[in-house]
Parts: C-alpha cells; structure tokens; sequence
C-alpha cells in the first residue's frame, strides 16, 4: 500500500505514522527524517539544504522534492509506504504523482487526521517542557504535581515559543490555506479517507485501520 497521511499540526501525525505502517508492515517516510539523514550524511541535497537551513531560511521545493525522490527509490518502500509530511500543497502533489509514475505504481489512499481547532490549540498550548532534560508533560492531561517543576527532575517547567496559543492559531491558518486545496484535490480523485482523530492513540489507530478495511485499499 501506498499511503498519504495528511493532517493538522498537533493531529498526532508522526505517532499515528509509526503505529499505522507497523500494522500494515510497510515503512514510515517522514520528510523530517530525510532531511535529518541527508544532512547528517551529507549528501549533495544535504548540504544545499543546510546552508539554507543555518541562514535562517526555508529550504526550496527543488531541494525537498530531490530528497523524497531519492527517499522513493530506494529499495524498501518498493513494496509500500506511509509518507508523512509530503506532500504539503497542491503543486508538491502533482509532483509525487510525477515521482511515483516514474516508478509505475500510485497512490492508493491518502488518509486524512481531523481533529477540531479548539483540540489542536489546547493540545499545544498546554505542554511545558522541563529546561534541564527537555521532559514534556501538559497541563490538563498530565499535570505536574508541583506546579511549574518537572516530576522527573525538579527542575523548571516552561512554555516553547511554537507552543503558544498565538503561535498555534497561525500555524492552523497556514496549514489551512495550503491544505484544503490539497484535500480537495484528492478528494475529486476519490483518494481521500477522513478519519477522527481524538481520543486515545491506540482507539485513533483502530479507527485508521478500520476505515482503510472499509474503503479497500
């Protein structure tokens, strides 16, 4: 099976990835592994993306597109895969199908994690990091027991700049503004399997695996 999985920044995206592949034994290809190999090993792309990358700026399409060509060539997603953060638009769609019709297969699902605004702010917004050991825990779901200090350490809770709740509420709107138009473009080509994502990781992971039963994939 070859499968998209789209959804929301704080949806759960790289757990379900990982939980999701393992039940169908294919890998997870994650965009953000990619690029952490590429440029720990530096390869040519690698190490364009990092001089990118230390000045500060986003890394081009060109470049990210190079690395997941290479990434879907090689040889153990031939048989499969569950791609996790590519593509992110409409364009970079296009240009998988491109990818992968080089290598005559295609898409067989892309698999859509919805979870409500007001779910993905809370669950964002509430994580504290420990600044010692860089432990997370949250607020609601897992509070510490003294406020403001890490069960594990002791040491001082805080709040990451990306964790705040005005930093959540843009990152939705840049997720929305560059992804609708990518659901709705899988969702004409009758790609599109939404599922809820709330509740416990193992209930969200039965609910994916169900739905993927149900639409034949």
């Amino acid at each position: 099976m070859r499968i998209v999985l789209v959804g929301p920044p704080g949806a759960g995206k790289g757990t379900q990835a990982q939980y999701i592949a393992a039940n169908l034994s294919i890998p997870a290809v994650s965009t953000g592994d990619i690029f952490r190999a590429n440029v720990s090993q530096g390869t040519p792309l690698g190490r364009e993306a990092k001089t990118y990358m230390d000045a500060g700026n986003l890394v081009p399409d060109e470049v990210t597109i190079g690395m997941v060509r290479e990434r879907l060539a090689q040889p153990d997603v031939a048989g499969g895969f569950l791609l996790d953060g590519f593509p992110r638009n409409t364009a970079q769609a296009k240009v998988l199908d491109e990818i992968l019709a080089e290598n005559d297969t295609e898409l067989d699902v892309v698999l859509e994690l919805k979870v409500d605004d007001s779910e993905i702010i809370q669950r964002i917004s509430g994580r504290r990091q420990c600044r010692a050991n860089g432990h997370v825990c949250h607020i609601l779901t897992d509070a510490p027991k003294v406020a403001g200090i890490c069960d594990e350490c002791g040491s001082e809770l805080y709040q990451r700049d990306d964790d705040r709740e005005e930093t959540v509420r843009h990152r939705l709107d840049v997720y929305k503004e560059q992804t609708e138009p990518l659901v709705g473009y899988y969702s004409e080509r009758n790609l599109l399997l939404p599922i809820q994502a709330t509740g416990p990781v193992k209930e969200v992971t039965e609910r994916a695996m169900t739905a993927l039963r149900e639409f034949g994939a």
